[in-house]
């Protein structure tokens, strides 16, 4: 199942290096982990428990690149299944 377009464009976003980003996507609780860049690379969906931990769905995001190493040539997500917080 592919990704939300808004969702898809906020993830293509770079965010602090390095870091965990919890934040809510039109009713459902999101988590978001960057790689050394700044590119969200691991994604939760779902609902937030009181441990902060999300029940739901992950997706892990492939990154493309050129060969300079640091421009993007394609990125996607894959859902890699349920998630139980």
């Amino acid at each position: 199942m592919p990704l939300h377009h808004q969702l898809d464009q906020k993830l293509s976003k770079m965010y602090e290096p390095s870091s965990t980003i919890d934040d809510v996507f039109k009713g459902h609780d999101i988590t978001f982990v960057t790689n050394d860049q700044g590119e969200p690379v691991m994604l939760f969906i779902g609902r937030r428990k009181p441990n902060g931990a999300i029940a739901g769905e992950r997706y892990v995001r492939t990154i493309k690149r050129e060969p300079d190493g640091t421009t993007v040539k394609s990125s996607h997500w894959d859902l890699k299944g349920k998630t139980q917080g």
